[in-house]
């Protein structure tokens, strides 16, 4: 006997990474359980929300976070399964089968990080309240819990909206916030978006990254970690897993087993650590400048002389203050900067190996596979691939 054939509406935005992991989760679903499903699904739903009202299907996966759509669904009769942010108080979820990411675990994910890093402050950059971020809230409220329970004073500020008329206020209100706080700072952003303010304000206004505040964002967007000359830490959400979860619930729900008010919170997979939060507990200033322009221009294949001369001391004064802070020469975090931008870039981009080698300042591709080879026991190639095996598996578990 034939399982129906259901029609599902999926209201999300293919213009955020989130939803569209999400919708990437559920059609996983649908392909391991060979659901054989008619799928309606917008680009963008927000410019036709009226629409959610006529339309007539089988079941909806929507996001929730967004009020609109809460309003304008909360009374359908279709079956639904809801997705959207965790809430600290149960009374706050609505009354329908809801999955969640969980706001405080992505929160406590970014704080231990830069907690491990030895920073003595911590900052929280979020977004005006309003219904449509109760989700930022809900962060908000975790990273405040979380500083002040360890005994630290949490700096917040949630800034303004970013739209293009606002930019500019927007821009120097985060300027302003960034120079009056206390450094070295960590600052746990809402969303990498924010966290890209973060890293412009911060190049405006010549504070070093990660040297005096480090910043890791939550969403690890791959599109957009490195439009910043800093390349961006970040938190990565179970999205796919949430989607597969909402798909699950549903498929219950249509073969009409009873799922009440099921509730799953999904955790957070975890910390891609890059630069903008590599700090490091130094002391020295001439050694702080040292390692802040090696950071920012070894992949141009500067010598340890340039190094030397950006600071403006003498070369073995500099040598010695390094080796005594960092515990190895300058030369030798060069080269360790050099690898580890070819790591990253071999890892979390299809680029050409040869290109690769360019970007990060080798002589040749030869030269990069042989460090490779000498540091990592594999070529480029194979640590591309073993890589990309070990991210699938952890998006699996």
């Amino acid at each position: 006997m034939f399982e129906k054939r259901y029609r599902l509406n999926l209201v999300f935005n293919a213009n955020k990474v989130y939803d569209r992991q999400i919708v990437k989760g559920i059609g996983e679903y649908l392909q391991a359980a060979q659901c054989d499903w008619d799928i309606y699904f917008e680009d963008d739903f927000r410019y036709r929300l009226g629409s959610l009202k006529s339309w007539k299907g089988d079941g909806i996966i929507a996001d929730l976070d967004n009020p609109e759509v809460e309003a304008i669904l909360r009374s359908t009769d279709i079956p639904m399964v809801a997705i959207g942010g965790s809430y600290q108080h149960k009374e706050d979820y609505p009354r329908l089968p809801y999955v969640a990411t969980d706001n405080a675990a992505l929160v406590k994910l970014a704080y231990e990080h830069l907690k491990r890093k030895g920073l003595p402050q911590f900052a929280f950059y979020g977004m005006p309240n309003s219904d449509h971020s109760r989700w930022s809230m809900e962060r908000e409220h975790a990273f405040i819990e979380y500083v002040s329970s360890d005994g630290y004073h949490p700096h917040v500020n949630q800034g303004l909206c970013t739209t293009a008329e606002l930019w500019e206020t927007a821009q120097q209100n985060l300027e302003s916030w960034l120079q009056n706080l206390p450094k070295p700072i960590g600052i746990i952003a809402v969303t990498d978006s924010r966290a890209r303010h973060l890293l412009q304000a911060c190049d405006h206004l010549n504070i070093l990254v990660p040297e005096e505040v480090a910043v890791i964002g939550i969403d690890n967007e791959s599109m957009a970690r490195y439009l910043n000359r800093t390349a961006l830490s970040s938190v990565t959400q179970g999205s796919k897993q949430m989607g597969y979860e909402a798909a699950k619930i549903l498929h219950r729900m249509l073969l009409g087993y009873p799922v009440e008010n099921s509730l799953v919170v999904v955790d957070p997979i975890g910390v891609e650590e890059r630069q903008s939060s590599d700090y490091r507990a130094l002391r020295d200033p001439y050694v702080i400048q040292a390692m802040h322009y090696i950071r920012h221009n070894a992949c141009r294949g500067i010598k340890v002389g340039q190094v030397v001369d950006s600071v403006g001391i003498s070369r073995s004064n500099l040598e010695t203050r390094f080796i005594e802070e960092v515990g190895c020469s300058m030369h030798e975090q060069l080269h360790m900067t050099k690898f580890h931008r070819s790591c990253e870039l071999v890892t979390s981009t299809s680029l050409a190996f040869d290109e690769i080698a360019r970007i990060c300042g080798y002589p040749s591709v030869q030269y990069m596979y042989t460090v490779m080879r000498k540091n990592l026991g594999m070529t480029p190639g194979e640590y591309r691939v073993s890589s990309r095996l070990k991210t699938e598996n952890n998006e699996r578990s």
